[in-house]
C-alpha cells in the first residue's frame, strides 16, 4: 500500500502553497518539455496516474480528448480536483497505484507527473499501464531525477570558494529514501536511469524519448533564479510507445 502523505493536513497545507499547486501546468518548469512529448489528444482516451489537483486532466479535455480518467490515492487531492472540474468527459477515482487494475486496451495515452518515484512496485504498475493501452499507445511520465533522489542528504551545499554543488552518494544503491519535505518521513523510491529504462522495456514499451530536464538559456533569461538548477537535472522525462 502506498504512503498517502498528501492527505496529511500539514503536508497538504504546504503543498497547496507551491506555485504549481496554485497556478497549475503553467508554473511547472518542465511542462513545455512534457507537452512536446505527448501526441495530439483529440479523440483519444487518456489516463492520468497520480492526477493530483487534476490540472493535466482538464488540459487534456481542453485538447479534446474523448475521455480522461484521473487516479490518485489522496482524497484531499481528488476533492480539490472535482471542485475545480466541470466536464463530463473527466472522471476521478481514488486508487492506490500499488494495487491498480485497469481494463485491457482501454486507453490511448497514459500520463504521470512526479508520481512514479513514490511507487515501490513500479514493475507491476508499468505492466498494468501497458496492458491498459491500445497497441501503439503512448506513455509519457516525469519523475524526480535519480541524481535528485539518490543522496542520503539531498540539498545544495555552498563551498568555501563560493561555488554551489549537489553532493551525490548512493546512486547505485537503489531502494527507499526517507526525506523531510513539507512534512517529516516522506518515503520515495530511488532508481537509476538504467532501471527505469529496463522496467519500461520489460513491460512492453519502446523508448521514444528521454530528457534530463534542467533550465536552458531561454528559461534562465525569464527566471534567473533557476540558475542553481543547472548543477544537476531536477527531473527525468520519458516518452514510450506500447509495442
Amino acid at each position: 500500500m502506498a504512503q498517502n502523505i498528501y492527505d496529511d493536513p500539514d503536508f497538504f497545507a504546504g503543498y497547496s502553497q507551491l506555485p504549481r499547486s496554485q497556478h497549475g501546468l503553467a508554473a511547472a518548469p518542465e511542462w513545455p518539455s512534457l507537452r512536446s512529448m505527448l501526441p495530439p489528444l483529440a479523440g483519444r482516451r487518456v489516463v492520468d496516474l497520480g492526477c493530483g489537483y487534476g490540472w493535466f486532466c482538464r488540459w487534456a479535455a481542453e485538447e479534446r480528448a474523448a475521455l480522461v480518467l484521473g487516479l490518485d490515492v489522496s482524497e484531499r487531492m481528488l476533492a480539490r480536483a472535482a471542485a475545480d472540474t466541470d466536464d463530463a468527459r473527466i472522471e476521478y477515482r481514488c486508487q492506490d497505484l500499488e494495487t491498480l487494475d485497469l481494463p485491457e486496451a482501454a486507453f490511448d495515452v497514459a500520463y504521470s507527473s512526479l508520481t512514479l518515484h513514490y511507487v515501490a512496485d513500479l514493475a507491476r504498475l508499468l505492466q498494468v499501464t501497458r496492458r491498459s493501452l491500445a497497441d501503439g499507445g503512448t506513455f509519457v511520465c516525469s519523475v524526480e531525477h535519480p541524481i535528485f533522489t539518490a543522496p542520503s542528504s539531498p540539498g545544495f551545499v555552498a563551498q568555501p570558494d563560493g561555488r554551489t554543488v549537489w553532493p551525490l552518494d548512493g546512486y547505485l544503491v537503489e531502494g527507499e529514501r526517507v526525506t523531510n519535505w513539507l512534512a517529516d518521513g516522506v518515503v520515495k523510491q530511488h532508481r537509476t536511469i538504467g532501471t527505469y529504462l529496463d522496467l519500461l522495456l520489460a513491460a512492453g514499451f519502446s523508448l521514444a524519448r528521454l530528457v534530463e530536464w534542467g533550465p536552458d538559456d531561454h528559461d534562465l533569461a525569464e527566471h534567473p533564479e533557476w540558475a542553481v538548477e543547472r548543477h544537476r537535472p531536477a527531473f527525468l522525462l520519458l516518452a514510450a510507445h506500447a509495442v
